[in-house]
């Protein structure tokens, strides 16, 4: 074996993605969710298939949580149960969008009762990051306008402000507010937080325990979203990714499903930025409406694996000297030769000594994982977040 595949294999094994607890319920669009047999009715049945994702793919030790989605009376206690699964509590995201409130905003609402409103459900989720151990919180904003001349847009940034300064004062010393952006909807003339300029600027003038997520969905057609990674990266902004996958807007699909490419090149950022061992959160955040959800999601890690896998093995020294001698084809033709390399025979190997199937979604539907919960899960309601 090869240096570079042995060094492959060490970062590999340290990589690690959390799944979602809101993936493993019921999803769709505005227009329908597709019910599905088996799925979760509790945040405490999320957990167990996430701890079934975890031991076939050895890559997802932690679960995020969606507030209120996955409210529950005594947090220490799920947070002891995921622990017995092998698993961990990750990121508190908040839900300031779901309440008709907030039917012109939450923190930027022109009326101070609701940004109170707001305010106050962000510092309960703070709350729920001390009984959890959670060290991050989440926020992303639906907040903003669909006419000109609806609200001020600069005030809608002042109030932004002044929320994000109360809920920063409260975190914790070993605990972070990671603030996403999205450039539309479901706000249609101005987005409160629209790109990573506006989410980099709040964070830097917050200060060290705020940083930017970027989710890979939330961009224009045509965006290069590995140098966003790659600045933020070099500012040390960066806190997360909220990986999935877009054909035409913020679609959710499987991360690497629509541009397997897009996810390579911004893993290279990732690798060439050191990030893999830097604190940055990987999290995937998709709706599987049509497809089963366990399998989506182990295909995800491991879409995230191949594509990190890839990343780990340019040739850093012939990219630098094709660089610096002005070769552009030469360049190109490094990164290439490793985004067309076919490393599912490396993750195999490396699963295989990991005591893991080196086929996860194979291994899972010999399981009888998808049989047992179908059976099991009968009665209650289902969880999801309806449509």
């Amino acid at each position: 074996m090869t240096d570079a595949k042995a060094a492959a294999k060490a970062a590999l094994r340290a990589q690690a993605v959390e799944t979602p607890s809101w993936a493993y319920g019921n999803s769709g669009t505005r227009f329908k969710v597709f019910a599905q047999p088996g799925v979760p009715r509790t945040p405490w049945e999320k957990l167990d298939d996430a701890a079934k994702v975890h031991e076939l793919t050895g890559a997802a030790p932690t679960v995020a949580l969606h507030i209120p989605w996955d409210e529950v009376d005594d947090y220490a206690a799920l947070a002891a149960y995921a622990e017995e699964r092998g698993l961990r509590l990750g990121t508190i995201n908040s839900n300031t969008f779901q309440d008709d409130d907030y039917r012109l905003g939450s923190v930027c609402h022109p009326d101070a009762k609701v940004r109170r409103k707001a305010v106050d459900h962000l510092l309960a989720c703070v709350d729920i990051m001390d009984a959890t151990g959670s060290g991050d919180l989440k926020l992303w904003f639906a907040d903003g306008t669909n006419y000109p001349g609806q609200d001020d847009v600069r005030e809608r940034q002042d109030r932004l402000s002044e929320a994000l300064r109360e809920v920063y004062d409260r975190l914790g010393e070993n605990q972070r507010m990671l603030l996403e952006y999205k450039f539309f909807e479901p706000a249609f003339y101005t987005t409160d937080v629209p790109d990573w300029g506006t989410a980099y600027a709040h964070c830097l003038k917050l200060g060290p325990k705020a940083q930017v997520v970027v989710d890979t969905g939330h961009h224009a057609p045509g965006t290069n979203i590995e140098f966003i990674v790659a600045t933020l990266l070099r500012e040390g902004k960066l806190g997360g990714f909220d990986f999935n996958s877009r054909f035409y807007a913020d679609d959710d699909l499987m991360v690497g499903a629509a541009d397997p490419f897009q996810l390579f090149r911004i893993m290279d950022e990732v690798v060439r930025g050191g990030a893999l061992t830097s604190g940055v959160a990987f999290m995937l955040d998709q709706c599987h409406n049509i497809e089963a959800k366990i399998p989506a999601i182990i295909r995800s890690v491991m879409n995230v694996q191949e594509a990190t896998a890839k990343a780990l093995l340019v040739d850093r020294e012939a990219l630098a000297a094709a660089q610096r001698s002005g070769d552009v084809l030469a360049a190109n033709a490094v990164l290439m030769d490793a985004y067309h390399t076919d490393v599912r025979p490396l993750l195999a190997e490396l699963r295989e000594e990991s005591g893991l199937d080196p086929d996860p979604v194979a291994a899972y539907h010999r399981s009888g994982w998808a049989q047992k919960i179908a059976e099991e899960r009968v009665g209650g309601e289902q969880a999801g977040w309806g449509a």
